[in-house]
């Protein structure tokens, strides 16, 4: 199999699970937000790790941290993405465990765009016309739900927003993805140990106190966090840029399938007519990407 096949399975793979994972957040209603995150914390950064070491790159972990200890910039931009990637990590289980699935599809149906123009704001980076056409009829999306709910996308934005300032700070270190993976869990995990262990004395971790199908099922956490995060290291590293960028669409789709579908969530004509005006955007940004991406290609 040549690398371009490897690349492109692997994504399609890792958005794959990435759109079907609110199946397995539904098995955890039982838990609270709060204990699901830190377990996912924590088991993430236990697999991952095993992994490094199975895959016998526990040498380059360790030089990559004392890289990052010396340079300071790079090491709290990291330290800030593990914080935000949990913050998103949250509100992702949260709003999927509260009947919020169609709301996190937009959040990451629109985050592309949010992260152009946090491209924008910080980086000095320049929008092409049809990439301020596109910001704007996410905009009218947005603007309709708000209008006709009366209610402010708050999961939606914030799942946005969050994974586009984790994106941000990324961009400043350069760090093989598994590695940086368990590096950034390690910078959490303090937390999220201290956190697990106040739930133990007040009595209200469930771990300790439910069946072994749910405790198998917060081990597996770690599992379904690593594994999409694994092969979408692997996919990208593998095929252009604007493929990961097609491909991408494929996780909220599914996820708002399960939404409207499955969980039977409200997607009436007024949540049609928001995602249109998202979808649109989606069609234009995609196409100024790929417009741009085979200019580059031709230079």
């Amino acid at each position: 199999m040549d690398l371009r096949k490897k690349g492109i399975i692997a994504i399609v793979l890792a958005y794959l699970i990435w759109g079907i994972i609110p199946i397995y957040w539904k098995q955890l209603t039982m838990v609270g937000s709060d204990e699901i995150i830190i377990s996912r914390i924590i088991w993430s950064f236990v697999l991952t790790v095993l992994f490094i070491i199975v895959i016998g790159q526990w040498k380059f972990l360790m030089q990559d941290i004392k890289l990052l200890w010396q340079h300071k910039s790079s090491f709290w931009s990291l330290v800030a993405a593990s914080y935000l990637i949990s913050l998103n990590w949250y509100i992702f289980i949260w709003a999927v465990n509260n009947e919020h699935i169609i709301e996190t599809s937009m959040g990451y149906y629109i985050n592309p765009l949010v992260s152009i123009l946090l491209g924008v704001i910080f980086l000095k980076e320049r929008l092409s016309k049809a990439q301020v056409l596109a910001c704007f009829f996410a905009l009218i999306g947005v603007l309709v739900l708000v209008i006709a709910n009366g209610k402010f996308p708050f999961v939606a934005l914030s799942l946005a927003l969050s994974f586009g300032l984790y994106g941000l700070l990324k961009k400043k270190v350069r760090i093989q993805p598994t590695r940086g993976l368990a590096i950034e869990t390690f910078f959490i995990l303090p937390v999220a140990l201290i956190y697990y262990i106040y739930l133990i004395m007040k009595g209200e971790a469930v771990l300790f106190n439910v069946e072994p199908t749910i405790v198998f099922y917060l081990i597996g956490t770690g599992v379904v966090t690593a594994v999409p995060l694994i092969l979408f290291a692997v996919g990208a590293q593998n095929i252009p840029l604007y493929l990961v960028g097609f491909f991408q669409y494929i996780a909220p789709t599914m996820t708002l399938i399960l939404g409207a579908l499955v969980y039977g969530e409200q997607f009436g004509g007024i949540e049609l007519l928001a995602f249109s005006f998202i979808w649109l955007a989606i069609i234009i940004f995609s196409y100024a990407t790929l417009k741009q991406t085979k200019k580059l290609e031709i230079s």
